[in-house]
């Protein structure tokens, strides 16, 4: 998942930067880009809990994936859609999206926290 989330994040990035500069303003395609931006933060972080799940870190490692993925949904999405359409009708879904990518943060650390140092 985090790989195509970064594939998906490169590509609307690319079409941001190239198809639709001369479509909408540049606000617009600001919040286009910063939807692209997040979702690739979080497509790294993605790797990240992959990571750490092979490791050990149990249940707050899966729940540190799926936030990142509802927030990635309903953070980035939202953003898209009011880059791409102008209409502020989602604007209360944002910040929804960005505490789920908080509470993903939140959960990726604990879940790297209890994983076992090695030899103890």
């Amino acid at each position: 998942i985090g790989a195509l989330s970064g594939l998906f994040s490169v590509a609307l990035g690319a079409f941001a930067a190239h198809g639709l500069q001369s479509r909408v303003g540049p606000a617009e395609l600001a919040v286009f880009e910063t939807g692209a931006r997040y979702q690739m933060y979080h497509a790294l972080a993605l790797l990240a809990v992959a990571w750490v799940a092979a490791q050990g870190g149990g249940t707050f490692a899966a729940i540190a994936g799926w936030a990142f993925v509802a927030g990635t949904i309903l953070f980035s999405g939202s953003l898209y859609y009011l880059g791409l359409t102008g209409s502020r009708s989602l604007v209360l879904v944002t910040p929804v999206g960005g505490v789920a990518f908080l509470a993903g943060w939140l959960s990726l650390a604990l879940a790297a926290w209890s994983l076992k140092t090695p030899g103890a």
